[in-house]
């Protein structure tokens, strides 16, 4: 019985994962779904699908209960309601809880994504439990079924107890057999995330959405490929400062942009905290493309050529459309770095443009497809 639920389980899952991915464009740009997120998981509404579960009536009438004539309708009677009753067909919505790492696999076979090579010396280790084998004792959690169960027909074969007739296995304490485990060492790979955006006075809500929607499975796919992750946040106008995830998506300014400020920022961050030989960094820059000076733009080349290209798994500069914004910037970086910086895995510096929802699908391919 439980293995047939196992696999009823198992199919209604495969059932969602298919729904997920046939609508993954327009679960990408949902607003709802970074609001829904909890610890590893984030809740789902999937459309016209139902558990199928037992459902009672109303006992209070029917056969056997008072009295009847042959014909005569079981259950309760029509109403006298004056409503009328609508002629559309409803739409059954569920909400379904999906972990973290599994919309993250979806997401990589929708988009063909491959997984991604860390690099560096992986220093760090951690500490993990690895089942190893069975013993005799250990909680009701960890009780293996298949053992136990032949270490009861094994007893009852030896004592002539077990009758063919009536195969019937009644395991007893001495029967039970359960999962043990040993703790393991095994080399984590660590990586940060550092998010840099423009809060000028031209990124205004709606850039900032389009930000939030693209940084959420950004963080969620790398999140998939390392064991250990941070995360890093840095806002700019004409200076940089770093500052909590809350603020990150919430702070507007009307100054004017200085987009080297971020960059300085970022390295000076990475100087004090995250060793390129022991984390795997992730850059990633949202602006309008709009900056202050061409000075300024040679500046962000000089520091991106000579500290953070070199440092770093991937820089990725999203431009988000805006109507104040000039919009230049990515042209800057495309013609400075017409390949990327490329190396043997391909290259480290992307650039995307996101003017609306649909267009994040598009971006994140463009960033991971290299496998960075």
């Amino acid at each position: 019985m439980v293995s047939k639920i196992e696999q009823d389980h198992q199919r209604f899952r495969q059932i969602v994962r298919g729904k997920i991915r046939k609508d993954l464009r327009r679960f990408l740009t949902r607003d709802e779904l970074i609001g829904r997120e909890g610890k590893r998981a984030v809740s789902i509404p999937i459309h016209d699908i139902d558990i199928p579960t037992f459902r009672y009536g109303d006992n209070s009438a029917g056969v056997g209960i008072g009295e009847g004539e042959e014909g005569q309708s079981v259950g309760q009677q029509p109403g006298d309601g004056d409503g009328q009753g609508g002629e559309n067909e409803g739409r059954h919505i569920l909400e379904v809880e999906v972990d973290l790492d599994e919309l993250a696999d979806i997401l990589a076979e929708e988009l063909q994504l491959p997984r991604i090579q860390p690099r560096g010396e992986h220093r760090i280790t951690t500490v993990k439990d690895k089942y190893t084998g069975i013993r005799p004792v250990g909680p009701a959690s960890l009780r293996n079924f298949k053992r136990s169960y032949r270490e009861a027909l094994k007893r009852q074969l030896a004592m002539g107890e077990y009758d063919p007739v009536n195969p019937v296995i009644v395991p007893i304490r001495d029967d039970l057999r359960f999962r043990s485990w040993n703790e393991v060492k095994k080399p984590q790979s660590n990586a940060v995330i550092v998010l840099m955006m423009d809060v000028s006075g031209s990124m205004g809500e709606e850039q900032k959405q389009l930000v939030r929607l693209e940084a959420f499975w950004i963080d969620t796919w790398l999140r998939r490929n390392y064991d250990g992750i941070e995360t890093r946040y840095i806002v700019h106008d004409v200076r940089a400062e770093e500052v909590d995830k809350k603020t990150f998506f919430t702070m507007r300014e009307d100054g004017g942009t200085r987009i080297s400020s971020a960059y300085q920022c970022c390295g000076e961050l990475l100087d004090a905290h995250y060793d390129p030989s022991q984390w795997n960094a992730y850059l990633f820059h949202f602006s309008d493309g709009d900056n202050s000076s061409e000075a300024d733009n040679r500046q962000c080349v000089k520091i991106l050529d000579e500290e953070l290209i070199e440092r770093c798994n991937l820089f990725g500069y999203c431009q988000v459309h805006s109507a104040y914004g000039s919009g230049n910037f990515i042209n800057v970086l495309q013609e400075a770095f017409p390949h990327g910086r490329a190396d043997q895995y391909g290259p480290r510096l992307i650039t995307s443009r996101v003017n609306q929802k649909a267009d994040i699908y598009d971006s994140l391919r463009v960033f991971f497809k290299p496998g960075r």
